[in-house]
């Protein structure tokens, strides 16, 4: 299967070479030339038999084929159970089981696996350089981590996560440097995409990427979704239609593509904070990068989200792209009285992102839609126990991989949002 980039200017390549670039030489993201089609008649044993069976039509003709069972087998080690609501029979989708209790643990998983065995016995150590708002970074540092080969550069904006995930982002140490950039998550992205596109700075450092600009990132996400409609459409013979809190647009795109894939999934709807670039977009605006503005639901404090390319590059008019979806704000007070309200009117306590879900679920049923819904549980509430413990009046338990990386001491350096700086740390 050929892979092209969303600006039309990189000739079609293989996915292995796309999964080592991470951002086309044009400064575009890679995605599929053609979206293949599905037949799949409900829900493997396991999330990893559907992970490979989702996966394998891009795989053909790879030099990982013969390894994509093994490397799913790792990746989706642990569950992404759709738990029922108490109230109205919704969903929960939850993805924050895994060893830094965030959905990114499975594709930055499936990402380390595929790169290992890409890797040369005798190249140069590759360099995986990500921007993280909050998530992103822990899950990459933990699939990276000791992993020969490989060096991990994290950059994230300084004193905009929550305590907790900022130590998630320092604890490793060995061959993982977490970097506190004096700026927005926006700038973090900057200087990554303008690193990767540095033809000069890439002959002297072997850079490889892991933000959800990758395509390592997007397809093995498709696979979590897929699972869990296809079983909810065994055992209730309708679609399932999903909300999705969101901030770079990642795991969106990747709920999308698996519905472009013909899996049997309804509406997606996307849920954000107050950086509101989206929501403006969907009612009516013309796309406009907005300044980032620091929210509770951090990890989506997005103003200019990447795979908005992707999804542009998937329809044929802005007009088509805002009748396939819709996207809402949520401000920090309305998460506030979610997180609230959500252990007795749904039976949980979400964490700030998964909040916004929740809010759009609330607004969906108050408007008269009866179809079934699953919000998407983006991280465990324990990485934000400042936030949410106050509002539920108990404390949150901390699953046993996340109290493991509080428990080691932790250490990160600040670097000033300068691409020159940047370089200087790299090399």
């Amino acid at each position: 299967m050929d892979f092209t980039s969303t600006r039309g200017q990189t000739p079609p390549t293989d996915i292995d070479t796309a999964l080592v670039a991470g951002l086309a030489p044009d400064g575009g993201l890679y995605v599929p030339a053609q979206v293949p089609r599905l037949g799949l008649e409900g829900p493997r044993a396991t999330l990893a038999d559907t992970a490979t069976a989702v996966l394998a039509p891009f795989f053909e003709g790879s030099a990982l084929a013969g390894d994509l069972d093994a490397m799913c087998a790792t990746a989706y080690a642990f569950p992404a159970p759709l738990r029922r609501l108490e109230g109205d029979g919704d969903h929960l989708l939850e993805l924050f089981h895994g060893p830094t209790a965030a959905f990114k643990d499975y594709a930055a998983r499936f990402l380390a696996e595929a790169l290992s065995r890409l890797r040369a016995p005798d190249a140069p150590d590759t360099t995986i350089l990500v921007a993280t708002s909050g998530d992103t970074g822990a899950a990459v540092a933990a699939a990276f981590h000791r992993r020969p080969g490989f060096r991990v550069a994290i950059l994230y904006p300084e004193g905009r996560v929550s305590p907790r995930q900022a130590h998630g982002l320092g604890c490793w140490g060995d061959n993982v440097d977490a970097f506190s950039v004096e700026g927005s998550f926006d700038d973090c992205q900057r200087l990554v995409k303008q690193a990767l596109a540095d033809t000069a700075l890439r002959q002297r450092v072997a850079l490889g990427s892991a933000n959800s600009i990758s395509l390592g990132r997007l397809l093995p996400q498709a696979a979590y979704y897929a699972h869990a409609a296809l079983a909810f459409q065994a055992r209730h013979r309708e679609r399932l239609n999903f909300i999705v809190p969101t901030g770079n647009l990642g795991n969106a795109c990747a709920a999308i593509l698996a519905r472009r894939m013909g899996l049997p999934i309804g509406e997606v709807r996307l849920a954000t904070n107050a950086n509101d670039t989206l929501p403006r977009f969907f009612a009516g605006a013309d796309y406009a990068a907005q300044p980032t503005r620091a929210t509770l639901a951090n990890a989506m404090d997005v103003g200019a989200p990447s795979n908005f390319e992707r999804l542009r590059h998937w329809h044929d008019s802005d007009q088509a792209l805002r009748a396939s979806t819709g996207a809402i704000a949520v401000d920090d007070a309305t998460i506030r009285e979610v997180i609230r309200d959500a252990p007795s009117r749904h039976g949980i306590v979400p964490c700030p992102h998964t909040a916004t879900g929740l809010h759009l679920l609330d607004a969906l049923r108050a408007s008269g839609d009866v179809r079934p819904w699953a919000v998407v549980a983006t991280a465990h509430p324990a990485k934000f126990d400042t936030i949410v413990e106050p509002l539920v009046g108990h404390h949150v338990d901390v699953p046993p991989a996340l109290a493991a990386s509080l428990s080691q001491p932790a250490h990160a350096r600040r670097l000033p949002a300068t691409y020159e700086t940047l370089v200087e740390v790299l090399q």
